[in-house]
């Protein structure tokens, strides 16, 4: 769907309300008195076929009858005839539709069958529609307010999105009293089309937004969700309150990750992921918009505390020990400066009580020092009305300081009447101010939270020689596709195991063992002590029916066992079939037992758990929640956040464990899971861990017969079929692949070695240095929205970069994108720019795209030449620009004479375009 037609909707220049009424206090009545009493300058039509007129204005009656094709139909009528009038609307050109009505999948079946013949509609003409079952939305700079609500909240940089209607009205009522304004707000109810991914990448773009603000019930479209989240958190903060945090406990499930790994842990993790930050309640709402709007991020969560009463301090200490953060240590050389003009009985510490008598000149200095202290990473300023200290004048001064640090400042006037109008003035200088310092810390809080996740986020992996796919994936889809031919719900446990040992992944093999005499054969084969496994395909949990016996030592033992547990497996599970059982080495080397798991979400598919494992599993419900793909600092996050994580540095006599090896275990169970939609749910618990070993004890596997019914990866993992070889003109062999975050070092490199001019042309003014937080804008990539594709080579043993093409799809027009290239000085005119722009070609094509486009310097001649040869359009840009167009589905109709290898031709032959040497 295009951007435009969301710009129908959020940006209409005239707007039909079918359903508008006279009568009062119905939603027809309502939407249309706000439409054309806000002061809304586009035209406002009302239809309704039993008037001539509504509060006023002439009526029509239906769509077809209106003067012109407006932007925007708001439907409020019954479900019933909801359908209809969307067809009308489809058939007359209209493209942007706000559904007010409900009665639709809420009510039951009914009212699903009404949704699925509007989204045929929607599908039928193009249409984007918001709701059904909603409040509408508000625009309070165009001055638009097409709910049924009241009044026109004020005008501010925050877009709120909501869910839920109720609490629709409750948040602009707090935002009202609390004077907080709004770029946008918009209700989006049953989400049939317009969902929140769209509206993340709506007002992402949006000039007048700053910061967006969700109201989540559920997730529709997690990909979506996710991928849009990703490429926005970056500029511009993305808050979320998420209702439901307490349902009783997850559904029964087969594995322990099932159990574990719970519906708000799973969004917890999923907002992480996506650099998103979550607050609890409407207060911490817009506490955390305000602040991240108006402050810079601190770089640590070292807080220092101004005040001049000792209790209000006392209690902010209290709070930012409580929410995890510090309490700065002041320098001594900070405490020396402060003893200088401090009153001789100032604190000597942080929280610095300047007293009772210090006025704002005191304040002023006392800031001044402490912002200079490297031990400081953020102020928080506390004011309780003294003679000496003058609210208004304080602000003032705060105001000043706050424009000239990079360090973010908060306050906390503490009263009512006497500080109102300094809270004022510091709320409308962007500095944020709070009643009471408990507030102002969880603001703090969560705005150093959000920088550290972003940081945390972006931070550049190691690289980890691991294949990012499994040369033995089809014997592993041999095994899958037994067992579901069979019907079988879960994998025997030597499948499980030849599984995890296809990836990599060690494991104590079983062995299976049909009669007695073979069990005493291979545990002498293995050697002593072995473990004994009742193996049979109707038997899942094992140890219920007494079908595993640890540490046997002797023939005698394991003859004994065999008979004991192929008789109990017998009597307490009559129907089942018994193979026999399985011998597999006992693991005694001490070690650390741990889980990792992958289980499918219906919102977020496949999620991968860690934590303490074997018997301390459901004791401790220690775990993490990760998505896959992960690289190695994904995998590092996600072990740091587990108990687990102290324990493998070293406890009580057992040595640490080498994290690495947890890392890269991890990684390749991540390939695993990607690899395998089939896998509904698996265990490896436990899994020990010793020193540089780590080796699956035991593992289950739960297979999904309907993979493509449920969703599996929310976060695109590397498009490895985007690699491939070339031969430069000189004869050398380069790989072009998809760039990944671990390149972030060679990609810097490649950019030393780039002279002036080439800089110039790809980035269009000179650039000396590129921060880490440029460089990894441009290696780790959302690739379900970006490609970048690099040139590698091998030089002296070492990788090296030649050069980058790149794909961006808009965000709001997703079969059009920009391109960009270039290409290392050295290895000009060797055929590599070429080459790149073919494989552009044949990449956007794979991706569905219509056209791409590119802006190329007007003295960029190399850059020129190369595109008119390949066919592109050119039209004039900015100044000393050049925009160029080419347009991939004329390309498909258009080619040159071309021989195929059967030695026919392709039709074409009048068209200048250039044929393509390879399609995907």
């Amino acid at each position: 769907m295009s951007a435009e037609n969301l710009d129908k909707i959020f940006k209409p220049k005239s707007i039909a309300v079918i359903g508008a009424s006279n009568k009062s206090g119905s939603a027809g009545y309502r939407i249309f008195r706000n439409l054309i009493g806000s002061g809304y300058e586009g035209v406002v039509y009302p239809i309704n076929p039993n008037r001539e007129s509504v509060q006023g204005v002439q009526a029509f009656p239906s769509v077809d009858d209106l003067p012109r094709v407006v932007d925007l139909a708001i439907i409020a009528t019954p479900a019933k005839v909801v359908p209809d009038i969307t067809e009308q609307c489809g058939k007359r050109g209209i493209k942007g539709i706000l559904i007010i009505s409900a009665g639709f999948k809420e009510i039951g079946e009914k009212g699903v069958s009404l949704e699925k013949r509007i989204c045929n509609i929607k599908e039928k003409y193009g249409l984007r529609i918001v709701g059904p079952n909603c409040v509408g939305f508000i625009l309070p700079y165009l001055k638009l307010n097409a709910t049924f609500a009241g009044s026109m909240p004020e005008e501010g940089n925050i877009a709120l999105i909501s869910q839920s209607g109720a609490v629709c009205g409750a948040i602009l009522d707090w935002a009202a009293a609390a004077k907080v304004g709004f770029s946008a707000f918009a209700s989006v109810g049953s989400m049939i089309d317009v969902d929140f991914g769209d509206l993340i990448d709506y007002f992402g773009m949006d000039i007048h937004t700053r910061s967006i603000v969700l109201y989540i019930e559920s997730i529709t479209d997690a990909r979506k969700f996710m991928s849009a989240a990703r490429s926005f958190s970056r500029a511009k903060p993305v808050i979320v309150i998420k209702s439901g945090r307490y349902k009783e406990g997850a559904k029964a499930a087969t594995s322990h990750t099932g159990a574990l790994a719970g519906e708000d842990v799973i969004y917890d993790a999923a907002f992480r992921r996506a650099g998103t930050v979550r607050v609890r309640d409407i207060r911490d709402l817009f506490n955390c918009s305000s602040i991240l709007a108006k402050q810079p991020r601190p770089t640590g969560p070292n807080i220092a505390i101004i005040t001049n009463a000792g209790g209000p301090g006392v209690l902010a200490t209290d709070s930012i020990v409580e929410k995890g953060g510090k309490l700065a240590e002041l320098s001594e050389e900070t405490v020396e400066k402060l003893n200088k003009f401090l009153p001789a009985h100032w604190s000597k510490a942080n929280p610095v009580d300047i007293i009772g008598d210090g006025d704002d000149e005191r304040y002023k200095r006392t800031m001044e020092i402490c912002l200079e202290d490297k031990n400081i990473d953020g102020l928080l300023i506390l004011c309780v009305p003294q003679v000496m200290a003058e609210p208004k004048k304080l602000a003032d001064r705060i105001i000043d300081i706050s424009r000239k640090t990079t360090k973010p400042i908060l306050t906390s006037f503490i009263g009512e009447e006497s500080i109102y109008h300094a809270r004022q003035l510091l709320n409308r200088n962007n500095v944020p101010t709070y009643p009471s310092p408990d507030e102002a810390v969880e603001a703090y809080m969560h705005l150093y939270h959000y920088a550290r996740g972003l940081e945390l986020l972006y931070e550049t992996p190691e690289e980890i020689a691991i294949e990012t796919t499994s040369p033995y994936k089809s014997v592993v889809d041999n095994i899958l596709d037994d067992a579901i031919r069979e019907k079988r719900e879960i994998l025997t446990e030597n499948e499980s195991k030849a599984f995890l040992e296809l990836y990599g992944i060690k494991t104590t093999k079983p062995f299976t063992a049909e009669s007695e005499d073979k069990a005493v054969k291979l545990a002498e084969q293995i050697g002593y002590p072995v473990v004994m496994k009742i193996h049979s395909p109707d038997i899942t949990h094992k140890s219920d029916v007494g079908g595993v016996a640890l540490n046997l030592q002797c023939e005698a033992e394991i003859r004994k066992t065999f008979k004991e547990m192929t008789k109990r497996a017998k009597e307490k599970v009559a129907d089942a079939k018994i193979i026999g059982v399985t011998i597999q080495k006992m693991v005694t080397t001490k070690g650390y037992e741990l889980i990792l798991g992958s289980k499918k979400d219906p919102v977020f598919g496949s999620v991968i758990l860690f934590g303490m494992g074997g018997i301390y599993t459901e004791l401790f419900k220690d775990r993490s929640i990760g998505f896959p793909p992960l690289n190695q600092v994904l995998a590092h996050r996600i072990i740091e956040r587990t108990k687990a994580y102290t324990l493998l540095k070293g406890f009580r006599g057992l040595p640490p464990v080498n994290i690495t090896k947890v890392e890269e275990t991890m990684i390749k169970f991540s390939q695993l899971i990607v690899a395998h939609p089939e896998i509904k749910e698996i265990d490896i618990n436990p899994l020990i861990a010793s020193g540089d070993e780590l080796i699956a004890v035991d593992s289950r596997i739960v297979i999904d017969h309907e993979p493509k019914k449920h969703p599996h990866l929310i976060i695109s993992p590397y498009p490895s079929k985007y690699k491939k070889e070339i031969t430069l003109k000189d004869g050398s062999e380069v790989l072009l692949r998809p760039i990944k975050p671990e390149d972030e070092y060679l990609w810097l490199e490649m950019f030393k070695n780039f002279s002036e001019e080439t800089v110039r042309y790809r980035f269009f003014r000179i650039i000396k240095d590129t921060p880490h937080e440029m460089r990894t804008r441009f290696c780790n990539i959302d690739y379900d929205r970006e490609i970048g594709i690099v040139a590698e080579t091998i030089e002296n043993g070492k990788k090296k970069f030649l050069g980058v093409t790149r794909i961006i799809i808009e965000p709001k027009n997703n079969d059009v994108a920009e391109f960009a290239l270039v290409v290392c000085d050295e290895q000009h005119r060797l055929g590599l720019g070429s080459e790149f722009l073919d494989y552009t070609f044949e990449i956007a094509k794979d991706k569905n795209l219509k056209k791409i486009y590119g802006i190329v310097l007007k003295d960029n001649s190399p850059m020129i030449s190369l595109c008119r040869e390949k066919g592109f359009k050119f039209s004039d840009g900015d100044p000393g620009e050049y925009k160029i167009e080419y347009d991939l589905l004329a390309d498909e109709e258009l080619l040159d004479d071309t021989t195929l290898e059967n030695g026919s031709k392709i039709d074409g032959a009048n068209s200048k375009k250039k044929p393509k040497k390879t399609i995907i």
